[in-house]
């Protein structure tokens, strides 16, 4: 099982961020020791003191595939949730203003928080247009659209499957939209697909 995100899909937050607008879809590999499942509680780690989250919707990759073609890339995923990927924001300053590689601030134990339920894609009237929100302590922090994807997800999947055979099982992250913010310890992180919360724990 792979964790496959995506970096700067969303405009407003590439600019939040300082990062540049990219003009093909950007993306970097979290290992199954990130993955948070069943509603754990995220323990801040004690290597950083700016633990951001990012809320983003997740596509579950369904059948094996390599070098998929765009038009038959809906034929991959029949499942949506969502996840949170959290981001050492201070390591990953420090990492690129060196020039290294900034993995570190991203793959961490326990830094891709999950949701168990996944809502089969055929329950949306639009896949490009399914929204999607973060609340922390009962107050809305993120809001965000697929819509406002710069790379919809079969166009993700024509172009990871380049590069990396998709396995069954592999979850793509889609990006975050702009909002990001630090965590601390006693936060409630509460996440949203339309009505339906599918992510609901603690920070400790």
């Amino acid at each position: 099982m792979k964790i496959i995100c995506l970096a700067n899909n969303f405009r407003e937050h590439a600019l939040e961020i300082n990062h540049e607008v990219p003009d093909k879809p950007v993306f970097f590999l979290k290992p199954d020791t990130a993955l948070l499942r069943n509603n754990n509680a995220f323990f801040l780690p004690d290597f950083s003191d700016e633990i951001h989250h990012e809320v983003e919707l997740v596509f579950k990759i369904s059948r094996l595939g390599k070098s998929i073609e765009r038009k038959y890339a809906h034929r991959y995923y029949e499942t949506i949730g969502l996840g949170i990927d959290f981001t050492a924001r201070d390591i990953q300053r420090e990492c690129k203003k060196a020039g290294r590689p900034w993995e570190i601030s991203k793959a961490f134990d326990g830094s891709a928080a999950v949701s168990n339920v996944f809502i089969n894609k055929n329950q949306f009237h639009d896949l490009n247009n399914i929204k999607f929100r973060l609340d922390i302590n009962g107050n809305t922090v993120q809001k965000g659209c697929s819509c406002n994807m710069i790379f919809k997800i079969d166009e993700v999947i024509e172009y990871v499957s380049r590069f990396i055979t998709l396995k069954t099982g592999d979850f793509i992250f889609m990006g975050t939209p702009p909002g990001v913010g630090k965590v601390k310890i006693g936060d409630r992180l509460q996440a949203y697909i339309e009505d339906n919360l599918l992510l609901d724990f603690l920070i400790k």
